[in-house]
């Protein structure tokens, strides 16, 4: 964990940052510092992403998200990226906060990825990317499905469109971020959606997807007459 609890007397509307697998809360430091100049209090989460199932990984983590969110008064919101989107809504299923406020979802493989689909059985891929890395694939059992029901709060999803891997690019459908396709972002009941003009390992320090991000927790809804890239462009 990067930010300690906020005082017991915040004001500020709280926001949870969960990080994608094999990254690490540094990665969201950019974006953390932006919500803060926004006046967002944070919680920038480390979590050993590939050593567990998510709904293993969402109760380690309740502990310190019940704890963040017992100590303010607001509205708390998520962000995540890539994974981190699904174990949001692994951990608002379970353990939904009482003043539960918006979620955005960072290059989020809500539909799954094809790349788990072609390299999941490989014992280097599952050595890896461990127990979560199997869930990740677009053919989900009824048990996944269960951890993952659609979202009845407001949902923000961020697409990326450029790819820096033409190996694994090579292995979804166009447009996508060389991780997840655009379409494979989406998710049934979502508020809104955009698509910004970056590859998946980028989007959480990309300014235009910061932007975008704030914009969400504020508003829930993006500004659309900011967005320049077209989303039918793939890496």
């Amino acid at each position: 964990m990067s930010a300690p609890p906020a005082p017991s007397n915040a004001t500020e509307d709280g926001v949870v940052l969960l990080h994608g697998i094999s990254r690490t809360a540094l990665s969201f430091r950019k974006m953390q510092l932006a919500l803060e100049r926004a006046g967002f209090t944070t919680l920038n989460l480390d979590y050993p992403s590939r050593r567990k199932p998510l709904e293993a990984l969402a109760e380690d983590l309740h502990p310190a998200i019940q704890g963040f969110a017992d100590h303010i008064d607001s509205p708390v919101h998520f962000v995540g990226h890539s994974m981190g989107g699904l174990l949001a809504r692994v951990y608002i299923e379970r353990h939904r906060p009482r003043r539960l406020g918006r979620v955005v979802m960072l290059g989020t493989p809500n539909g799954g990825s094809e790349i788990v689909d072609r390299l999941k059985h490989f014992g280097a891929y599952r050595a890896f990317f461990g127990p979560a890395g199997q869930q990740l694939g677009t053919q989900r059992d009824d048990a996944i499905n269960a951890l993952l029901p659609p979202p009845d709060y407001p949902v923000g999803i961020v697409a990326g469109n450029r790819s820096i891997d033409p190996l694994a690019g090579a292995m979804l459908p166009k447009p996508h971020d060389g991780r997840v396709s655009v379409a494979n972002t989406k998710l049934e009941g979502m508020a809104d959606h955009v698509v910004v003009r970056t590859a998946h390992p980028w989007l959480v320090r990309n300014g235009e997807a910061i932007a975008h991000t704030i914009t969400f927790l504020q508003d829930g809804k993006f500004n659309h007459s900011d967005v320049v890239t077209h989303e039918g462009k793939g890496g």
